[in-house]
């Protein structure tokens, strides 16, 4: 299969099992403007499978940049247009599908920046979006799905022995590869995985686990989980009792904690971006659910803004299981794109909590979610946590602990 025909089928991978286009669906695609190509493919297959109507948001980093850098005003800063919530929002009572295209032409254009301003427009963005991610996101009202394309820059940082053509290249065979989108049969292949997951995730919900026990090279941390927890692994089911895939790759099984209930201290393993900065060597302390102390060799200032965003960001809102057996992990590759590295190790996620993780969420107001540790925020940033030398157990609310990770490998369960 030549370069050109692993794209196409990536395309219609993208379509119709993540997005899993329905005939007189609205889909709306937010991208930069470097991957208008790979979009196009993207349009078409989804018009192919009878989209109504295909929508792009096309968006360039340096405009960002450019705003950050020539605005005086915090209260400007912190505006966003009446018609950026409306526009997301318009997706939910038209059970919409929505894309979100990573990989960016300028990996690093905010990194050098005020941590204070970017975390204020970043913040400000999402807090207007609240709706639409409570809603379309966190009850799955929408049919959603993150992927990424590769980008000569992106590919010079998992490359950096290439040229940026080659590295670019290399990055996109490396796509291919992870997302089984190099071979003929991609669709029955994740078909096969999806099963994987959902079983595992199924088993995992049926042993009631009280919580994980991660323990490793600094790490000695338990996140506590409500007996409502759910384990989530695969694709995803909207109100139209739609299949989609949220994300492409996905490795993981994963749930909602009880805020509440972590304590101890974690060690990440893998490096992570949050408002354009790379966040390296954080080291974690958690105390009665909340980061009571951190250290981190680099990036410590961006941090620190983003948990004082909300109450909710010092809190966790997510974990979840990934074994070395991860093709991301194989690859022997950090990507610097928290898609591909939150599937190549077990994760914790500081901020909102997916609602769909809680059984009979959707008959659940606010309060009552509160009550049972369902965390509330503005941010959700996912953090690995494990290697080959880390281990998992599970302490059940039967009494019973059984293993679930040894060496980073999955026991058998």
């Amino acid at each position: 299969m030549d370069f050109e025909q692993k794209l196409e089928l990536y395309a219609q991978l993208i379509v119709r099992h993540g997005l899993n286009v329905q005939k007189g669906q609205d889909v709306y695609i937010g991208s930069e403007v470097i991957h208008r190509d790979f979009v196009i493919k993207i349009v078409k297959a989804a018009y192919e499978m009878g989209a109504r109507s295909v929508s792009c948001d096309f968006n360039d980093p340096r405009i960002l940049c450019t705003r950050i850098l020539e605005t005086k005003s915090a209260a400007d800063l912190s505006y966003v247009p009446p018609f950026v919530p409306f526009r997301y929002e318009s997706m939910l009572p038209q059970t919409a599908a929505s894309l979100r295209l990573l990989g960016s032409e300028y990996p690093d254009i905010l990194a050098d920046l005020d941590p204070k301003k970017v975390n204020e427009v970043e913040i400000s963005f999402k807090k207007s979006l609240k709706k639409f991610y409570e809603e379309g996101i966190g009850h799955s009202k929408v049919q959603w799905t993150v992927a990424a394309a590769a980008t000569p820059a992106w590919g010079k940082k998992v490359f950096p022995e290439r040229d940026d053509a080659s590295a670019c290249r290399a990055l996109w065979e490396e796509i291919f590869r992870i997302c089984r989108a190099d071979r003929a049969d991609c669709l029955e292949i994740w078909q096969k995985h999806n099963l994987q997951l959902a079983l595992r995730a199924q088993k995992l919900t049926s042993m009631k686990i009280k919580y994980l026990h991660f323990t490793g090279p600094g790490t000695d941390l338990k996140v506590g989980l409500s007996p409502r927890a759910l384990f989530k692994g695969g694709t995803s089911k909207s109100p139209r009792n739609v299949e989609f895939e949220p994300n492409i790759p996905t490795e993981e099984c994963f749930t909602t904690p009880d805020y509440r209930m972590t304590t101890g201290k974690v060690n990440t393993t893998r490096p992570f971006l949050i408002n354009g900065k790379q966040i390296r060597g954080l080291r974690l302390e958690f105390k009665e659910g909340k980061i009571i102390d951190f250290h981190a060799d680099e990036g410590a200032n961006t941090f620190a803004e983003y948990i004082n965003s909300d109450e909710g960001a010092k809190r966790l809102g997510e974990v979840a299981l990934v074994g070395i057996d991860s093709p991301i992990y194989q690859s022997g590759k950090i990507f610097e794109e928290i898609l591909f590295d939150e599937n190549a190790a077990c994760h914790i996620a500081i901020g909102f909590a997916y609602r769909f993780c809680i059984a009979d969420s959707s008959m659940m107001n606010n309060s009552e979610l509160d009550n049972i540790g369902c965390n509330t925020s503005n941010v959700h940033t996912d953090m690995m946590i494990s290697s080959e030398k880390v281990d998992v157990r599970a302490a059940c609310y039967s009494g019973e602990s059984i293993s679930l990770i040894v060496n980073g490998a999955w026991a058998k369960i």
